[in-house]
């Protein structure tokens, strides 16, 4: 496969990820269309990287998903307490929290 192709397939899936991002309500599917955009962003890295036959892209990616990890830990931890004291995932009441 060409470099092309990666390049369409890591757009469709960053555009996927962005439309859910931008329209879904529930907390879970936020962070899970999140978590496909940086997969995106990953894949579009590695491409990039065995197209160049270089390994920094392949670094960068593993710094990315170290990122993401963190990032899946922290936001379940905030929907764990968010549905505990709302008793909902909607993002519509998250920002009640503020108050």
């Amino acid at each position: 496969m060409d470099l092309q192709h990666y390049l369409i397939l890591s757009l469709l899936l960053f555009f996927v990820g962005a439309v859910g991002f931008i329209i879904k309500k529930n907390v879970i599917s936020v962070f899970l269309c999140l978590e496909l955009m940086l997969n995106a962003a990953n894949l579009t890295f590695v491409a990039f990287s065995r197209h160049l036959n270089q390994v920094h892209g392949q670094i960068f990616v593993f710094f990315v998903m170290v990122v993401a990890a963190a990032e899946a830990a922290v936001g379940l931890a905030i929907t764990i307490v968010l549905f505990r004291i709302r008793n909902t995932l909607s993002v519509d009441d998250a920002d009640t929290m503020k108050w």
